[in-house]
């Protein structure tokens, strides 16, 4: 089980990489295109490497990711960058409820203790949030989309093999951002093709590899509130590699978050010493 946490944890050392990444070589005209391009690129290489490709399963995950993605990238046109990180974020509480739904697994009482804690965290490094518009909606329901899809790789990889999973979520993620990308635009530098490459490998199927293969072992509370470091690493890579700064603020949210992680990697060995401790039934 710690072997899954720091595969997972890992996932977000690789997800927070590519934010400066992206800030550096993307402009808003640009995304879609990058995101078809790297979608794609996952795409091709999934279906030359592996034989096997769940149509059904890896068609569902790659439509609720590549509307997700798509929501996302353009609902940060009508507000803040801020703003839309903090309400991105908001798929940690959301997994819990949908996981509760369509897979009847319930927190533990660490678990129940860290998603308030990892919101806390999360709503000082963003800097908080003021006023509510269109695009913060449209955030918000990408928000939502990302939760179901953490739930339900959850529950397909304990069906099929996880690289059936990969090929066609890829495609249909690819398809979905191309289509909604007629007043993007196509001119594509050679550094974007190459973060195409990074992201549509390691941010890709290296990612959503360890996710389909170690999500099962932990369930998806766990992994949501593991994937809290990803704005952590995102700001660090930020500060290495852009010069940026934290407040004392974020320093404060930065540090609950990372707590967080911790407490979340030993959540079943503390709950399991509560219970025995405490002689409590159910915590």
């Amino acid at each position: 089980m710690i072997r899954a946490f720091l595969w997972l944890l890992l996932v977000t050392v690789i997800w927070g990489s590519t934010f400066p990444i992206h800030k550096v070589v993307l402009t808003d005209l640009q995304t879609l295109p990058y995101l078809f391009i790297r979608f794609g690129i996952a795409a091709v290489l999934s279906f030359l490497i592996w034989k096997k490709h769940s149509f059904k399963y890896g068609a569902t995950l790659g439509i609720i990711l590549g509307l997700a993605h798509a929501l996302q990238t353009y609902g940060i046109n009508f507000t803040d960058a801020s703003k839309s990180g903090f309400i991105t974020s908001l798929y940690i509480p959301f997994t819990p409820i949908i996981s509760y739904l369509i897979e009847k697994e319930k927190p533990n009482f660490i678990q129940w203790l860290c998603f308030p804690l990892s919101l806390l965290g999360s709503y000082m490094l963003f800097g908080g949030i003021s006023g509510f518009n269109f695009g913060d909606f449209l955030t918000f329901l990408g928000a939502v989309l990302f939760a179901v899809h953490i739930v339900l790789i959850t529950k397909f990889s304990k069906v099929v093999e996880e690289t059936s999973l990969l090929a066609y979520q890829f495609l249909f993620a690819a398809i979905i951002n191309v289509s909604i990308s007629f007043n993007s635009s196509w001119k594509l530098g050679a550094p974007i093709w190459l973060t195409a490459i990074y992201t549509g490998i390691a941010a890709t199927i290296v990612v959503n590899f360890l996710q389909a293969r170690y999500q099962k072992v932990i369930g998806s509370n766990s992994t949501v509130l593991i994937f809290i470091g990803e704005p952590i690493f995102a700001s660090l890579f930020s500060f290495i590699f852009l010069g940026e700064k934290f407040s004392g603020l974020q320093m404060i949210g930065a540090s609950i978050m990372i707590g967080v992680i911790i407490l979340t990697t030993f959540s079943y060995r503390v709950n399991k010493y509560l219970k025995k401790k405490l002689d409590l039934k159910e915590l």
